[in-house]
């Protein structure tokens, strides 16, 4: 594995005293599930990696999303909104998880320019520190606008008229990993002689029964994930919508393709400091933990919580119907011009977002078709 930067000694205390706690549970337990441990290493209070207050996203943090990538992205994901607004006449935005602010600033900017301006822009968002970031943004950007904001920390308590946006929402919801050993096991967490974090077989009957409907034929030691948490979390969502539609943007595959023969050691994945490595079990608190995202799976939840599945394709695909050409500027000097290629490049090139990254339609009493899939 390549060789990690060592943290600095603010991040590092942080980190340590996150694993006093995880090794203080599983020594009550002897052994915790891998998604207990990745909720823990991510969303523990004060301590986990989207509760702390430590920079993570941009040059200073550990990765970059889409909407840091380029503004337009937001442009693109803004032209479906104001659809989707118009013809309800009017509406909301939910927002889960707004990182730095930018898309929802750079959205808001280009729905007052096209007049459709949503009632409310919620943003649904656990982490004080990002919750400051994201305000600090909006204010920056669109100051006139800070009003129709509102932070919420759960989910909505009436549902809403409008969009729903989860872009890398799910990637960063906890997983449960398995492994084909003699049939289907679960691989746990637990310690051990020298108090370090290592995986362990352990049985888990849900895990198994929900393997095993898919009728896969996992070769010896198969390793791989399943999200248990996903059905949950789009009831939630399903019952938080009243009208409109969801969009779910994410790297994942469709289920053939997640649980492909040559992906043996599944597709959980770390960055740490912009170094991608695939060591959950070290640092946590301090670097990202992820799974691609079973969008078969995402799905099939969302019919059995009577959503429509009204389309899905790759992010560039999707950014192309929604006219990312018409935002290209082509009044701009030749080195921002070249920023600006090199910006569609990293959203639309298969080698970059634009394979990788899927996006997915959902509907909820919205029989108009959606323009990023037409």
């Amino acid at each position: 594995m390549t060789q990690l930067p060592s943290p600095h000694p603010e991040a590092k205390a942080l980190s340590d005293q996150l694993l006093s706690q995880i090794i203080a549970e599983i020594k009550a337990t002897q052994f915790i599930s891998f998604a207990r441990y990745m909720e823990l290493a991510l969303y523990a209070p004060q301590f986990g990696y989207y509760r702390n207050g430590l920079r993570k996203l941009g040059k200073e943090g550990d990765f970059v999303t889409a909407p840091e990538v380029s503004p337009l992205f937001s442009y693109c994901l803004a032209n479906q909104c104001s659809e989707i607004l118009h013809k309800l006449k009017d509406g909301d935005i939910l927002e889960f998880g707004a990182g730095t602010g930018v898309m929802a600033a750079d959205i808001l900017i280009t729905l007052k320019k096209r007049g459709q301006l949503p009632d409310h822009y919620y943003i649904l968002e656990l982490s004080a520190a990002l919750k400051s970031m994201q305000m600090k943004t909006i204010q920056e950007k669109i100051p006139e606008l800070l009003h129709k904001v509102t932070w919420l920390d759960a989910f909505p308590s009436k549902p809403i008229q409008g969009v729903i946006l989860a872009n890398e929402v799910l990637d960063a919801m906890p997983v449960n990993v398995f492994k084909n050993t003699g049939g289907i096991k679960e691989c746990a967490v637990t310690l051990d002689n020298n108090n370090l974090l290592t995986l362990c077989i352990s049985e888990n009957i849900k895990l198994t029964t929900e393997i095993n409907q898919y009728d896969i034929n996992f070769s010896e030691n198969y390793m791989s994930e399943i999200n248990l948490y996903l059905p949950g979390w789009m009831k939630s969502m399903a019952d938080s919508l009243s009208r409109g539609a969801v969009f779910i943007i994410d790297y994942g595959f469709l289920r053939h393709e997640y649980y492909h023969p040559d992906r043996m050691q599944g597709t959980l994945m770390c960055h740490y400091q912009h170094h991608a490595h695939p060591n959950p079990l070290v640092f946590p608190g301090i670097q990202d933990i992820t799974a691609h995202v079973d969008f078969t799976a995402v799905a099939e939840s969302a019919e059995k919580c009577h959503l429509n599945v009204a389309g899905f394709s790759n992010q560039a695909s999707f950014l192309i119907n929604c006219n990312l050409l018409s935002f290209i500027d082509n009044t701009l000097d030749e080195k921002k011009r070249f920023n600006q290629n090199r910006q569609i490049m990293k959203l639309t090139s298969p080698n970059e977002m634009g394979e990788l990254f899927k996006v997915m339609g959902l509907t909820k009493n919205y029989e108009a078709e959606l323009m990023g899939f037409k």
